[in-house]
């Protein structure tokens, strides 16, 4: 990981003040409750064992433990925060999500003419998507998935194949 880096963790703990997430590296990065936009010692976020926090790195170096934060530098969530639960968390390699995190990703605007979803992607090779049912969040999910070994064509035809044309 490096500073900075936008993640997916799953909350391990709560200890005191902090949680403990994991990230999938070899250690568990902490998270303080202040991290989160709005948060004071009397306005606490409802995090609980279980639930996937989509934040950044604060600090990511081999000799520190990684500490996380879900607010940028003006003190704005800008989309971090607390993961919804009903969507399907999956991992994939860091090749197809740098490729999906492209300015003019094609992926994702052909996956977007099929369905409407919602998608969070984390430098730690964990995707996060979520659509109206679960058979449509599964097949984008077996979508992404595939896209790491297809051609553009060849998505292009499966894309077809599925929204019937």
């Amino acid at each position: 990981p490096v500073k900075g880096d936008h993640v997916i963790g799953i909350v391990t703990a709560k200890v005191g003040d902090l949680f403990k997430l994991d990230v999938g590296g070899s250690e568990q990065a902490s998270l303080s409750y202040l991290a989160f936009e709005g948060a004071t010692k009397r306005n606490r976020p409802n995090v609980q064992v279980g639930d996937l926090i989509y934040g950044q790195f604060l600090v990511a170096n081999k000799d520190m433990e990684p500490e996380m934060v879900c607010i940028d530098g003006s003190g704005k969530s800008s989309g971090m925060g607390i993961i919804g639960q009903d969507g399907f968390l999956f991992k994939v390699s860091l090749g197809l999500i740098r490729k999906l995190l492209a300015p003019k990703c094609e992926i994702i605007q052909e996956l977007s003419q099929l369905y409407p979803f919602e998608l969070v992607l984390g430098m730690n090779g964990r995707i996060w998507v979520k659509a109206k049912t679960v058979q449509q969040t599964l097949i984008i999910v077996n979508i992404l998935e595939a896209c790491e070994y297809m051609t553009a064509e060849q998505r292009r035809q499966a894309l077809a194949r599925l929204s019937g044309n």
